[in-house]
């Protein structure tokens, strides 16, 4: 029974220089693709931050000025108009309730 013999300490330092070779090449390699939803997330400077609030702040804005204007150029409706929709609402509303009700059926 013989034992197996040592390898020699500079083997064993080769071997390992080697590996870390290996190492860095795999390290250096892209990612995987990702979805980003999964990505750790990189933090914003403040000056970014600022410029999206205030992106944001103007988004919001122009919507308020759409907002109003789209109220002021409303023409005011006729009231005989109004009337004769509200009519038609009631009277449409009637009829799907008859439709709905099955009591007449029996």
């Amino acid at each position: 029974m013989s034992t197996p013999e040592q390898p020699s300490f500079e083997d064993a330092l080769a071997r390992a220089r080697e590996a870390a070779q290996e190492w860095v090449a795999v390290l250096d390699e892209p990612l995987p693709w990702e979805p980003i939803w999964k990505r750790p997330r990189k933090p914003k400077s403040k000056a970014e931050k600022k410029q999206e609030l205030r992106k944001q702040r103007r988004r919001l804005q122009d919507a308020g000025r759409r907002r109003f204007a789209s109220g002021q150029s409303r023409r005011p409706r006729s009231r005989q108009n109004r009337i004769g929709n509200a009519a038609a609402r009631r009277d449409a509303r009637t009829l799907s309730r008859v439709r709905h009700f099955t009591a007449w059926l029996w």
